[in-house]
């Protein structure tokens, strides 16, 4: 815990907008606010802020259900505690925080059955209401886990989402030792934290990427196996040939549609796939006789959990979880920008987490 310590709040901030969508989008820093903290919120100065896909989607106009005008994009948020709202009682000024995807409540049932991120009074943070591209954003209290100073901001930014998001799937699957784990989009924020834990509980991964130069970095992250996609064989026949034609235990899929009947093909009996992430927007098809006759299960997982964030906090702080920074740029036009092309590009093994000031 850190000594309680006041802290200068401006009366203005920069803010990082989305002018109009597109691709490239139109960006802007624009001169807010602060926002003041209602009963129960606490203000954050924003130390990080991680550039998710979602946030591209967002920018691209891919995805627009559910999005407030004019809001400030970045859930993966890592602050400091600078103000309290009437009734916060959970931190302290000067204590370092990072923050779940959702402003949860904290009692409803679902939030009180440890299902924050479908909090029935919640918002999505950076979706519903403003998020972490700005230099200070106001949050439920209950939406916010304590960090140690050991983990510098960058990284602990990245604790809730990929990581939590990455364990949340892990767990959803019941990964165990010594089973085949295929990971789709290996090379991004949710799958290079799938490959990291998934490897951790002692599985073997198979790590599937359509970027060759992040085959090194996926071996360092214990990949057994990194995969190719594109060239030469389908994904179901590489798997099926690493397992002797057993197939895969578990595929946790960051990326939908265009891997999506390769997964399917992948899995062995009683195979179990968790669905994290959807590039595209497309549809997909699925024959259901292969679901049954197969005994899979699918499940989607669109979240974490309190309980899961604090988890991963605890695995980052002893050095069982190490969260994978592909690069850190200021959160400006430019940084935005310059992020917005390398995630276009798919370049980034990891997440680029952008910084104020």
């Amino acid at each position: 815990m850190t000594a309680m310590t006041h802290l200068s709040v401006p009366k203005t901030m920069s803010a990082l907008l989305l002018v109009e969508a597109g691709n490239p989008p139109t960006l802007a820093v624009v001169e807010r606010d602060v926002p003041t903290p209602r009963p129960g919120e606490v203000l954050l100065r924003v130390d990080a802020c991680g550039f998710c896909h979602h946030d591209y989607l967002v920018m691209t106009g891919t995805l627009r259900r559910g999005v407030a005008p004019g809001v400030v994009l970045g859930h993966e948020i890592a602050g400091t505690v600078v103000a309290l709202g009437q009734g916060a009682m959970m931190f302290r000024e000067g204590e370092r925080v990072v923050s779940l995807l959702t402003a949860a409540c904290g009692t409803c049932p679902r939030c009180l059955a440890g299902r924050e991120h479908r909090c029935v009074n919640g918002a999505g943070i950076g979706h519903g209401r403003d998020g972490g591209f700005a230099e200070y954003v106001a949050l439920p209290e209950t939406s916010l886990v304590a960090v140690p100073n050991s983990i510098p901001p960058e990284r602990a930014a990245l604790l809730a989402c990929p990581a939590g998001v990455a364990l949340s799937g892990i767990d959803t699957a019941e990964v165990a030792e010594g089973e085949t784990v295929v990971v789709t989009g290996a090379g991004g924020g949710l799958g290079s934290h799938a490959v990291q834990l998934a490897a951790g509980r002692g599985a073997q991964v198979i790590a599937v990427t359509s970027s060759p130069d992040k085959a090194a970095g996926l071996e360092q992250l214990a990949a057994s196996v990194v995969v190719e996609v594109g060239d030469g064989p389908d994904l179901a026949e590489i798997v099926l040939a690493f397992t002797e034609d057993e197939g895969a235990d578990v595929v946790i899929d960051t990326v939908g549609p265009p891997l999506w009947s390769d997964s399917l093909w992948c899995l062995g009996q009683f195979g179990r796939i968790a669905l994290l992430g959807d590039v595209t927007g497309e549809p997909a098809s699925v024959r259901l006789a292969e679901v049954i006759f197969r005994d899979l299960r699918l499940t989607g997982v669109s979240g974490v959990s309190r309980r899961t964030l604090e988890r991963c906090v605890e695995m980052a702080a002893a050095g069982g979880l190490e969260p994978v920074v592909a690069d850190v740029l200021p959160l400006n036009a430019e940084g935005a920008e310059e992020t917005v092309r390398m995630v276009r590009e798919r370049s980034p093994l990891g997440r680029v987490v952008l910084i104020p000031n």
